[in-house]
């Protein structure tokens, strides 16, 4: 039996690969805001600094707060080079600045911004070394990349910053780091690719869900009618905008990581590690979804895989794995009783939408439409802002057009609207899933009833329209 994951998995892959243009484009746009933080400045003796050190500060920083760089460039140069511990907001301030005129000068200025850029790095680590580092150091990869350093040394600094903090690196420093990791261990410790793509996706997803709780919170107070404050209404729009960033890293690591995740070679690597591994939880877990993910589940090994991780981590999780084997072997009522095992032993509601999501990808891939909506209309109760089970949804509406459209095209044209609803619906609630939500409205739109099409069936838009089969849903006709 194939995996369930892989169907589904294969379907937004392939989406979003034909919204990037081409399967050999590696990067897609990125647009990545990060969070402004207010700075503390933490001055160890309190010394004074000169009248004209203060002056140069206050002269710079309203300048800097309305983005005229070029006129805060001068006096934010005097505070820095002559008080450079005056103020963490010298190099904070100090980076967009020097970018700016790095991005537009030519020529000696243009060289001058980036031995600039390099001397704010340098000082900010001497004067400031325990202030996040681990981003400044992503931000000082990223910028020597684009200034045309060596891959050595763009890697050294990423290292630097995965080693202090991973969840530092930006989406960009990410998907570099990552290339560096490939290209040093592709013919030697293909495992070693493997866990670090496994380490990213932990990170990512831990943001993801970080910024989804933060951004549900919001409109939640929102749709309560309460009135956002300012600083709310920025995290509104800079969190919509990275998780709509964020949900690219995971197909772009997993397309990279591609040619090395084959069946052929995965189940030779595991079976070889499998005896000194067989007690580690977190390599056991990471065996099976990646063989889950590649549909390499027709093996001994697979079964081998979550014997061992239910005997050594008896919980919510392994209980849905054992679920997967007994449905594997037929066993459907066992497996069941596991499933909502695991579903009771959750309680953190975001982790329960998942299991649930999970469950409704299984049900979907043994063709129970019926059970798979159910249990992705479950995790959309349990976190409505969730955009994959409205996907999965619509997925599974678009594959019934047959089935529920009776012969007649405008009515498999209405199973199409149906979907498209769906899918509207998913890029409404959640942005990390937007590039995807994207392709999948295109789709579905090119295919819904056109107003020509309502006209000529005799029936008015806006009107209700019952669409039976499994499906049993009335829409309105567009």
């Amino acid at each position: 039996m194939k995996n369930s994951i892989l169907t589904i998995t294969l379907i937004l892959l392939s989406l979003f690969l034909t919204s990037c243009g081409s399967t050999k484009k590696s990067v897609p746009e990125i647009n990545e805001t990060e969070i402004n933080e207010p700075v503390v400045d933490v001055e160890e003796d309190k010394k004074e600094f000169s009248d004209a050190c203060i002056l140069s500060f206050a002269e710079y920083q309203p300048l800097f707060e309305s983005k005229n760089y070029e006129a805060a460039y001068t006096p934010w140069l005097y505070c820095f080079e002559t008080c450079p511990t005056m103020s963490l907001n010298l190099y904070n301030d100090g980076e967009h600045i020097v970018r700016y005129k790095y991005e537009n000068t030519t020529g000696v200025e243009k060289e001058h911004a980036k031995s600039l850029m390099e001397k704010i790095f340098k000082l900010r680590f001497e004067n400031y070394p325990d202030y996040k580092p681990a981003k400044a150091y992503s931000r000082h990869a990223m910028f020597m990349k684009e200034t045309g350093a060596s891959e050595e040394i763009v890697f050294n600094y990423l290292q630097q910053a995965y080693n202090i903090k991973p969840e530092s690196l930006g989406i960009k420093a990410i998907f570099q780091y990552f290339d560096g990791i490939i290209l040093r261990n592709k013919d030697t410790n293909v495992q070693a690719i493997f866990d670090m793509n496994d380490n990213l996706l932990d990170v990512v997803g831990a943001k993801i869900l970080a910024i989804s709780k933060t951004l549900d919170e919001i409109k939640t107070k929102e749709a309560a009618g309460e009135e956002l404050t300012s600083r709310q209404i920025y995290l509104k729009q800079a969190h919509a905008t990275n998780l709509k960033s964020l949900g690219l890293i995971e197909p772009v690591l997993n397309q990279k990581l591609k040619p090395f995740e084959t069946c052929d070679r995965l189940i030779p690597l595991y079976e070889a590690d499998f005896e000194s591994n067989k007690t580690n939880i977190q390599w056991l877990k990471r065996s099976i979804n990646r063989l889950n993910h590649k549909g390499c589940t027709e093996t001994v090994l697979y079964d081998k895989l979550i014997e061992s991780y239910v005997d050594q981590n008896p919980d919510g999780d392994s209980a849905c794995k054992y679920g997967t084997l007994l449905l594997k072997k037929g066993e459907e009522t066992r497996a069941f009783t596991y499933f909502e095992k695991c579903i009771d032993l959750e309680t953190d509601s975001y982790k329960k939408a998942k299991t649930l999501y999970s469950l409704a990808q299984i049900m979907a891939k043994k063709g129970k439409k019926g059970k798979a909506r159910s249990y992705a209309y479950k995790a959309l109760k349990a976190r409505p802002n969730y955009g994959k089970p409205y996907l999965l949804i619509a997925h599974l509406y678009a594959t019934s057009v047959t089935a529920c459209g009776e012969g007649d095209t405008f009515r498999q044209r209405m199973v199409y609207q149906a979907a498209l609803i769906k899918a509207r619906k998913a890029k409404a609630v959640d942005p990390s899933i937007s590039s995807y939500a994207t392709r999948a409205i295109n789709s579905y739109k090119s295919k819904a009833p056109t107003n020509k099409d309502v006209f000529n069936k005799g029936l008015t838009s806006g009107d209700p329209y019952k669409i039976g089969c499994w499906i049993n849903e009335t829409i309105q006709i567009p």
